[in-house]
């Protein structure tokens, strides 16, 4: 009986090794990851993965991607009434948690009104978005959403409705809750009654 035993090079790149039960070649198995961070195994694309059957000569292996952002919505509405001027109120209800690190886009449609009697100069609704973890406003979304420049005669009437949207690109290390404020202004006079809307406020995550 002739007898040979096998050569294996021992190149760093070759997997395959010579064990006490013969010839080891590894064999590799894949696995996807799922949505969240930037590094690591959380990532806003989850790969999929579809293994071979057992048995399968070759071993075919099947890799996919979906978009998976993380996104969510709420509304709100708050009546001003009560409120100094030149003071920030939160919107009840338009307030929303960012999950996780990332950038995101945030929109707010807010509608406004306003109603005056009498004399009133420059009558000014505005709405920004503001992150209460940070405890700062969110930078580039403040808007006004109505302006009322002129001045009425006494005893006339006037109700102004407007709409605007603030929004956003927002980048945040970690979890973050965003609200809504609104803010209402007169250089001169009172006004009657004010209420802001958040109809629609949402968010979305474009990368991590």
């Amino acid at each position: 009986m002739y007898r040979t035993d096998p050569t294996v090079d021992p190149a760093p790149c070759n997997a395959l090794t010579l064990t006490a039960a013969g010839l080891l070649a590894p064999r590799t198995e894949v696995a996807g990851i799922a949505p969240g961070g930037a590094v690591g195994t959380e990532r806003s694309v989850d790969i999929d993965v579809t293994a071979p059957a057992d048995g399968a000569c070759p071993e075919a292996w099947q890799v996919g991607a979906r978009l998976t952002p993380v996104n969510g919505q709420t509304s709100g509405t708050a009546g001003l009434q009560e409120s100094p001027y030149d003071t920030w109120v939160a919107v009840p209800g338009a307030q929303l948690t960012l999950p996780e690190p990332g950038v995101y886009e945030l929109v707010a449609d807010v509608q406004g009104g306003v109603i005056m009697v009498g004399s009133v100069s420059n009558a000014i609704l505005q709405a920004r978005l503001f992150d209460v973890t940070a405890n700062a406003a969110v930078p580039l979304s403040t808007r006004s959403i109505l302006l009322f420049a002129a001045t009425p005669a006494d005893g006339v009437t006037h109700t102004l409705h407007s709409n605007v949207s603030a929004a956003a690109l927002y980048q945040v290390a970690g979890p973050a809750t965003v609200r809504v404020e609104a803010l209402k202004h007169v250089d001169s006079g009172t006004t009657t009654a004010e209420a802001v809307w958040a109809t629609n406020f949402r968010f979305k995550k474009v990368s991590d």
